[in-house]
């Protein structure tokens, strides 16, 4: 998979809240860390999918929309950063999630993530 499909794929498990879907970006031993909010980094794919299955299936969050705002390369191959809002609904309110993802990739897989959400998006999502 190159850059793009990986992006891509991404998007549309955070958009139909597939942690399985997800979880198959990922190389055996990749991280996903939460540099902000408190969440602990998951690590290995197995460990990713089961996390994203407890965040995901726990709330009456609806993820309508996944927006890529920009895709960064940098000039080490195969980092980049993608610019995203996530818009949400939950309680019956519609919310903005701005974030930011550092993906490095190598032979077609996610091996490491950094997320940063916006924790005060996320706050208010908990909250409704």
């Amino acid at each position: 998979m190159d850059i793009e499909d990986i992006v891509n794929g991404y998007h549309a498990a955070m958009l139909h809240k597939s942690a399985d879907d997800l979880a198959a970006l990922y190389a055996e031993d990749g991280l996903h860390e939460f540099p902000f909010g408190g969440l602990p980094p998951y690590v290995g794919r197995e460990q990713i999918r089961a996390g994203y299955h407890a965040m995901w299936d726990a709330g009456g969050m609806k993820v309508q929309e996944v927006r890529r705002l920009a895709l960064h390369r940098t000039q080490e191959p195969g980092v980049v950063v993608v610019e995203q809002d996530t818009h949400v609904t939950a309680g019956g309110r519609s919310i903005t999630v701005p974030g930011l993802l550092v993906l490095r990739i190598r032979d077609g897989e996610i091996v490491h993530t950094r997320d940063y959400m916006d924790t005060s998006a996320i706050a208010r999502v908990r909250a409704a």
